[in-house]
């Protein structure tokens, strides 16, 4: 599904009276989709801030995708699969990222989450961000990406 089209439609699916938009009920692949792809990821850095349940860890941004961020592990964190994170991202002066993510993956150097919930504020700064990436789709080997 065009990432565009995705926004518009996500749009008119808000959920609740907070404005987020529920990814993980809301996103559906196109099944007819080649499973070794995945949206293309933009290496940038910038600092980012996790937060869930009162721990609060600072970490390094790897790269980012209109699905998900790949995170710098950072020292002694405890998180695991399945949980979910408030991510705070900013970019320049002007472009702030605030979303949940659940945690997919975890490596002893990196973290992978993908997007649960994007608030309304947020999907407008995220994909002026992504510009061409997140209309992108790259290569995915899955043995050799782990996180």
């Amino acid at each position: 599904m065009d990432v565009r089209r995705y926004a518009r439609a996500a749009e008119r699916k808000m959920r609740g009276d907070r404005g987020m938009l529920n990814v993980a009920n809301d996103y559906k692949p196109d099944p007819a989709a080649d499973a070794h792809v995945r949206h293309a990821r933009m290496m940038r850095q910038t600092a980012v801030l996790m937060s869930r349940r009162g721990d609060v860890w600072q970490t390094d941004l790897e790269d980012i995708s209109a699905t998900g961020v790949r995170l710098a592990r950072p020292a002694e964190w405890h998180g695991r699969p399945g949980d979910v994170w408030v991510l705070d991202m900013l970019f320049g002066d002007e472009i702030n990222v605030h979303v949940m993510a659940e945690v997919v993956r975890v490596s002893g150097m990196h973290v992978a989450l993908a997007f649960a919930r994007i608030p309304e504020d947020t999907q407008a700064a995220l994909w002026t961000l992504l510009g061409g990436h997140a209309d992108t789709l790259e290569p995915w080997d899955e043995d050799a990406n782990q996180a």
